[in-house]
Parts: C-alpha cells; sequence; structure tokens
C-alpha cells in the first residue's frame, strides 16, 4: 500500500449523539458531485461572465484601459472600473476593523495584480480572454521606485499600525534574561515565504438584480454578513436592499474570507449596472495572481542560555510582508507571538513592524501567524542545541513551561492547573510512536548507510484560539422535522455535522417516544443575511463549537415551551410521541422557532490548545529527495464533538502544514508576477509526499466546564504540528553533513550550524547535503590509486 495509518477516537457517551463518530452529513452527495456549490447554480436567464483587468506593474499611474479590438463583436463586451461605481457608493473593495480596501486601483495601481477593472461578456472563456488582452496604458514618471523587501519598507518607513490592543506584551526582564546566560548567538536570521491556499473551488460569485434595487448575491465567502455590508457601501444602497446567500464553500483556508469580497462586490456591481445576472469564475493563473496568500517574514533574534539547554531570554525583530493594503495583517503579530510563547523562554521581547510594500496584500491563510510564530520558536531550539551539542530533544523537554510560567506568558488563557495537558501528551507520544527505541535505531542507519540518512523529531504545539459571538436559529416544522440556521459557514469542516447533533442532542431533554432518535430529522439550511443576521466570521477553529452553543440555547428555549404542554398532554394521553407533541404544539399557538446569539463568557473566551507529534524522515543525498517514513500525532480535543470529523480536520491540517514546510514555493519574477501560477509549477502534498504511515490519537482530556459541552477546537492547531517533519528533515541533513565533514576535513562543529530553509524543496535540501562534496568524493572513489599517487 502507498500508505498506511491508525486512528485512536473515543467516543463521549454524556451527551449522544454529540461526541459519537458519525459520518459528515455531506459526504455522499460531495462524492457523487451533487452538491451544489456556487458555480454548480445554474445561470439565470441573459446571464453574463466577468473576468479582471489585473495590473501588470508594481507601481504606475494607470492613464488608460481599453478592450482590444480583436474582443469586441456584436455580444456584450463590457469593461466596468471604479468609474463606474454610483455617486452615492464608495470604491470599496474589502471591510475590516482596519478599515477598508479598493475594489478597484484609481489613478494608481500599487502591485502587480491589483484589479484595475472588471470585463463583462457572453460566456466566461470569451470575458477572461477580453480581460486577458484588455490594454492598460501605464506612466511611471515621477513616481517613487516601488518597494518590493521589508528592508526597503523600514528604510522608508513604510509601515502599517498596529492597534494597541493587538500588539503583543513582552514577559520578563529581558537584560537581566541576557545576563543570566552562560552562551549567547547573536543575529540569527530566518526567513519565510508565502504559501497559496489552493482550495479547490477558486473564487466565485453569482449576482442577480431583483425589484426594488435589491441584489442578490450567491458568494463563496466565509463572511457573507461583512461581504453584504460591502456591497451596500460599494452601491451606495441600504443593507435590507442586499441579500448575501452561501450554501457552502469549497475550501477555504483564509482564502474564501477578504478575498472573495471583491469578487462578489463585482459581480452585484456589474449587476447593478448592467440589470442583468453576473458571475464571475475565477481560473486557478487568476486565482493565484490575487489571493495573496501567507505573509512572508525576515527574523532576527538573539538567544541568551544556559549550558544545560534552559534559555534565559529571547529578543527578537520581526519584519512580516503585508503587502499593498492592510487586510488582516495587524493581526498576525498577536497570533505570532501566541504560538511562540509555547516554551518558557525566561525573558521574551520583540519589535514586530507590519511592512507596507508594493506586493498583492496577503492574508489570513490557515493557522495566520501562528505557524510561523512556531516554526521561529523550533529554529531557536534548534539553533541552540546545535551550539551546545546536545539532544534537541532535550533541549525542548527544558523549556517546556510550568504552570506557573504558562500563567506568566499567556495570562488569562492559561485555565486552571489540570488543563495543562501538555507534559502528559508529551510522555504518551514518546511511549505509543517508540520514540525513543527508533532514535537508536536511525543512529545504526546512519552509520550503516552513505547515501540515505533519517532524522526523527518529537515537536510540541500551543495554540491560543479565541471563541466569538454566534447566532442560530432552530425550527420544528409541524411534521416533527426540524430546520437549523447557524452563523458560521460550511467549508467542509463539518460544522454542519456538529451542528445537527447538537440540535438532536438539545432537543432530546424533552425526553418523549422518539425524542432521543432526533438526528435524522435534523438539516442545516443555507447561511442568509437577510434571514440570519451577525453571523460574522467563520475562522479561528472555533466557529464550529460557538455555532453549536448557539443552536443549543436555541434548543433550551423551545424545550422550555414545550415541557409544559408535553406534561400536560402525558396527564390527559399517557405516553406521547415526538411528532404526536409537535402537532399539539401548533394546535396550541406554541412558539416552535427561536433564535439566539450566543456570547462567550469574556473571562473564558481564550483558551489553549495542546498536541505532539514525531515524525520520521528519510533524505537522499545525491537528489535531495525527502521521504516522510512515519508522523505520530496525539491532539487533545477536550471532549470531541464529533472525533471522526475532529480527525479528519487533524490529518487534513498536518497535511497542508506539510506544504508548507517541505514543497510549496509561492514564487514571483523579476517583474513580481507570480511565477507559480498551477499545479505544473506549484507543489501540494500528493499520495507519495505524505506520510507513509500517519497515526493519530484523539485525546479527550476530561471535563472543562468552560468549554461548549467541554470540547476544543481542531481546525488549524494540528498545521502546526507539522513542523515535526521540517525538524526530522533538518536532522537528517545534520547527519549527511556530518559525513561530508569527515569526507572533506572541514570542521564538524561549523558543519552542524546551518540553518534549513522553509520549505526545505529537493534542491535545498541537495545543496544543504553537499552535492558538489560528494561529486568530489566520488571522484577520488573512481580514480585508479596510481593516479593518486
Amino acid at each position: 500500500m502507498i500508505s498506511l495509518g491508525k486512528q485512536l477516537l473515543k467516543s463521549g457517551p454524556d451527551h449522544r449523539p454529540v461526541g459519537e463518530p458519525i459520518i459528515k452529513s455531506e459526504s455522499a452527495i460531495q462524492a457523487s458531485g451533487e452538491a451544489q456549490y456556487v458555480d454548480d447554480i445554474p445561470s439565470p436567464p441573459y446571464c453574463l461572465h466577468a473576468s479582471f483587468v489585473c495590473s501588470t506593474k508594481s507601481l504606475a499611474r494607470v492613464k488608460d484601459i481599453k478592450l482590444d479590438s480583436r474582443t469586441q463583436s456584436d455580444e456584450v463586451t463590457t469593461l466596468i472600473s471604479y468609474k463606474d461605481i454610483p455617486q452615492s457608493g464608495m470604491n470599496v473593495g474589502y471591510k475590516t476593523l482596519f478599515g477598508t480596501g479598493p475594489l478597484f486601483a484609481e489613478d494608481v495601481t500599487e502591485c502587480v495584480g491589483q484589479r484595475l477593472a472588471v470585463v463583462v461578456s457572453e460566456t466566461q472563456k470569451k470575458a477572461d480572454v477580453a480581460a486577458k488582452l484588455a490594454v492598460v496604458e501605464y506612466d511611471m514618471e515621477g513616481l517613487e521606485p516601488p518597494i518590493l523587501t521589508v528592508e526597503q519598507a523600514v528604510e522608508r518607513s513604510s509601515f502599517f499600525e498596529i492597534p494597541s490592543f493587538l500588539y503583543p506584551q513582552p514577559v520578563g526582564d529581558i537584560l537581566k534574561g541576557m545576563d543570566e546566560a552562560d552562551q549567547k548567538i547573536i543575529s540569527a536570521e530566518i526567513r519565510l515565504g508565502s504559501q497559496y491556499h489552493f482550495y479547490m473551488e477558486t473564487q466565485t460569485a453569482l449576482a442577480v438584480p431583483e425589484e426594488d434595487d435589491c441584489m442578490v448575491v450567491y458568494s463563496s465567502i466565509q463572511c457573507p454578513e461583512i461581504a453584504h455590508q460591502a456591497i451596500a457601501k460599494c452601491l451606495g444602497l441600504p443593507e435590507h436592499s442586499i441579500r448575501v446567500i452561501t450554501r457552502r464553500v469549497g475550501g477555504g483556508f483564509g482564502g474564501k474570507a477578504l478575498k472573495a469580497m471583491p469578487v462578489a462586490i463585482s459581480c452585484a456591481l456589474a449587476a447593478y449596472k448592467l440589470r442583468r445576472p453576473v458571475r464571475i469564475y475565477h481560473n486557478r493563473k487568476t486565482d493565484m495572481l490575487t489571493t495573496g496568500g501567507r505573509h512572508p517574514m525576515k527574523i532576527t533574534y538573539n538567544v541568551g542560555f544556559k549550558s544545560g539547554g534552559k534559555v534565559t531570554a529571547l529578543d527578537l525583530n520581526i519584519l512580516i510582508n503585508a503587502g499593498m493594503d492592510a487586510d488582516i495583517s495587524p493581526v498576525i503579530p498577536h497570533n505570532m507571538l501566541s504560538t511562540l510563547k509555547k516554551y518558557d523562554w525566561g525573558a521574551l521581547s520583540f519589535d514586530i513592524k507590519v511592512c507596507k510594500t508594493n506586493h498583492s496584500s496577503k492574508t489570513a491563510m490557515r493557522a495566520p501567524g501562528e505557524v510561523q510564530g512556531t516554526y521561529i520558536a523550533e529554529a531557536v531550539i534548534e539553533n541552540v542545541a546545535s551550539h551546545l551539542k546536545m539532544d534537541v530533544d532535550i533541549v525542548r523537554s527544558r523549556n517546556f513551561h510550568t504552570f506557573e510560567s504558562l500563567h506568566c506568558f499567556y495570562k488569562e488563557c492559561a485555565g486552571e492547573p489540570e488543563e495543562l495537558t501538555l507534559h502528559a501528551l508529551w510522555d504518551k507520544i514518546a511511549q505509543s510512536s517508540t520514540y525513543y527505541q527508533r532514535t537508536e535505531m536511525i543512529k545504526e542507519f546512519n552509520q550503516l548507510n552513505k547515501w540515505h540518512k533519517r532524522g526523527i523529531s518529537r515537536v510540541p504545539v500551543v495554540h491560543q484560539v479565541s471563541v466569538r459571538a454566534t447566532p442560530g436559529k432552530v425550527s420544528i416544522l409541524s411534521d416533527g422535522s426540524i430546520s437549523v440556521e447557524v452563523g458560521g459557514i460550511e467549508l467542509g469542516q463539518g460544522l454542519w455535522t456538529k451542528a445537527k447533533q447538537m440540535a438532536a442532542f438539545g432537543l432530546s431533554s424533552i425526553q418523549c417516544e422518539g425524542s432521543t432518535d432526533l438526528l435524522n430529522k435534523v438539516r442545516i439550511v443555507q447561511t442568509d443575511t437577510l434571514s440570519l443576521t451577525q453571523g460574522g466570521w467563520t475562522a479561528g477553529s472555533t466557529t464550529s463549537e460557538s455555532s453549536c452553543a448557539a443552536v443549543k440555547l436555541c434548543c433550551d428555549v423551545l424545550v422550555e415551551r414545550l415541557i409544559p404542554l408535553k406534561e400536560r398532554l402525558e396527564q390527559q394521553m399517557g405516553s406521547i410521541t415526538w411528532e404526536t407533541l409537535i402537532s399539539m404544539a401548533g394546535m396550541h399557538s406554541v412558539n416552535l422557532s427561536a433564535s439566539c446569539l450566543y456570547v462567550p463568557d469574556f473571562a473564558s473566551m481564550n483558551y489553549l490548545i495542546y498536541g505532539a507529534a514525531v515524525s520520521e524522515v528519510e533524505i537522499n543525498i545525491l537528489t535531495g529527495e525527502t521521504t516522510i517514513l512515519q508522523s505520530d500525532i496525539i491532539y487533545d480535543c477536550g471532549k470531541s464533538l464529533n472525533p471522526a470529523v475532529d480527525l479528519g480536520q487533524i490529518e487534513g491540517a498536518f497535511v497542508q502544514g506539510i506544504g508548507f514546510f517541505m514543497t510549496e514555493e509561492y514564487l514571483s519574477g523579476a517583474d513580481e508576477t507570480v511565477i507559480a501560477d498551477g499545479t505544473w509549477n506549484y507543489k501540494i502534498p500528493t499520495v507519495d509526499t505524505i506520510p507513509k504511515k500517519l497515526n493519530v490519537e484523539i485525546v479527550n482530556s476530561g471535563n472543562h466546564k468552560k468549554r461548549v459541552l467541554s470540547s476544543k477546537a481542531s481546525g488549524e492547531p494540528p498545521l502546526l504540528l507539522s513542523a515535526s517533519i521540517h525538524c526530522a528533515t533538518r536532522a537528517a541533513v545534520r547527519e549527511a553533513r556530518k559525513q561530508l565533514a569527515s569526507w572533506s576535513g572541514i570542521d564538524e562543529e561549523s558543519a552542524t550550524l546551518f540553518n534549513l530553509p522553509v520549505p526545505a524543496t529537493m534542491p535545498v535540501v541537495k545543496e544543504l547535503c553537499g552535492f558538489d562534496i560528494v561529486e568530489r568524493y566520488l571522484e577520488t572513489l573512481s580514480t585508479p590509486p596510481t593516479a593518486l599517487n
């Protein structure tokens, strides 16, 4: 078999069907292709198609945009730009807490890929061709050179403001920590690149004008409510004239949040102007050019540590490339530090700058900032261990938090002492993965094999998440079936499945005949911004639990209304069925619909998630090929709402992390045009690059009174555990470099002090394994002894 795996799940018997590993509710129709996504919606009569004209300059004045004569015909081919926005509207392409960004460039374009206009035509193909052939006249006279690096941004003081409430606080006295250190590493540098979301469904929307200046927009988006507001602002209409509908999204990972808005707004603007339905479906090339991806970074750090491996102080200088717009970039420093603090650094200080550059604006990408933060932490630990010539696993363990230090670093979200399960997970993963035995076997393998080397690494994760307010609505229909609406969007993460389970559990407390088997009677309906308001964002991994909490509140209201009627009926009729109760409730005018807004308690809305992973890899030092032999994951889900769904989230996030750390290069050319614009040159993980053996254990750690039925999130934190693969690769490369040192006569210590870039692609591994030295060594083997003399 190509790959093997073992999954260890534990069902929760307390709140059935919540806690049971029920199959994802839409899996069958998704697998068969029957599930309807935005682009599957049949085009209404007279529907038009649109495609963006994007800038090819990093910084330039836009003097004119014209359609190529070859694309003109008797058919409708129209160019729409900021000049076509209604007088009462605004040139707004997205909306966040930090402000708005433009839908289209006006006088000046600020990056390659910025939207300049949208071409509307009879078919998507014709619109794409017309947009590609559109002639844009630029003028760069008198403009300063574009800012293309974070270093240039620092030189020109080009930064986005980080609100004070989002800027993380330092910990301890950095000068005292440095004074206590026995050794120091000064001005070490790390650079991290970007990553594209690579969802299966690219950005898409359909706008349909209706009577009385109303507009219905079907959008593949993670936050319909915010798109609703932005569309209203752009068109200059009251929000009650806009309706955004999202049935489901074909993968988001953050890329269907803000980056989906300009697609929906452009459709709405074109439909409003032309009074015809308009739809957009990005081709992959356009999607990769405009989506932006994860934030690239440059990190410089100083670290002080004791001879025994305990770090006493860490000081960081972090430059974040945010691109041309703020987007969600001001939250990245907070997110980074939340995971970087997973070790007890003694004292921690930092200077973080969010740089405004002439690149496409970077956006949320699964675990935004957190994956970079956890990698920085591991890179520091690896560097300290190399300088001390210590086993890195020992150095990690010596810098684990006690509850006292955890409370010092995480303050309000540290929880209670019994919630700190990381030490138990750390020991358990060592035992279940036979970590120590395999470490000895790897040492023997490396001694016996010249051209292949293996490495193993054990990595922890501490991930802070936040729960947000979320609405819900539960309605019981006359036949006893149940309709549920939630603020959260189904992105493939199983949110609807958990919400169905929660509705069945919440209404089961009525305790009449049939009320304990309601799961098959529940249906989750699409999100409609005029039907359920205050939907907010589906992001940060916690929307499933907050949506479930909202559903439970609605069910509690319905149960409270139905119990008195049930008791009266039982006195008259004896035992009654669920259907009879609901039928009689209708006759007695009992309100069978309830809407609620779940608002988390401020003191417990932030909490920590713990996990650990062990990964073993083998590298070919002649080719740089890396094979992931085995990964073992252990993850604390509190009490999982659905361990089967959480398992899928854990495995999927882990594999996406493999892409970031090992294969995915989101490269641009000298003119800043995206080079990696499709699967031909952008390498996501495939069946032959995932672990040959992947074992996952979901731990039900116990009762967490402040959580939703004691559950914890599972969407993003497991991605951070894939750093174990990068660290294991570094260990294997280190063994190869030790061997090279013996061949070339160089100092072994200098050979083992190196930085393994992210992603650690084949050419990177091959170069660090010293292929030039290998070639010289092979030449000595093939040269006759007489020639050597």
